[in-house]
């Protein structure tokens, strides 16, 4: 019984350490296909945005490159909309 209990401390012990996961959205309400560089703790990933389609992105904070060369810095909890180009973060 003991050692339940002392997996049980390990458990929430290492939940409340760990804190919130947040992650940053992506979506492209715009009227064509639009393709996002996001760079990651150094690792550089090319997205691509089906018309309506959307992503879940930046989960320690990133940096998002939009088509028209826009550099947005991302903490990881927001919502980003992409219309024709141009980002609206929310």
């Amino acid at each position: 019984m003991k050692q339940f209990y002392a997996q049980l401390v390990v458990l929430v012990v290492s939940s409340l350490l760990a804190g919130p996961t947040l992650a940053a959205s992506v979506l492209n309400t715009g009227s064509s296909v639009e393709v996002i560089v996001v760079v990651e703790e150094g690792t550089r990933t090319e997205i691509s945005l089906d018309v309506g389609g959307s992503d879940t992105i930046c989960a320690s904070g990133c940096f998002l490159t939009l088509p028209n060369g826009d550099r947005i810095g991302l903490a990881g909890d927001e919502t980003v909309e992409i219309k024709d180009g141009v980002a609206t973060i929310k």
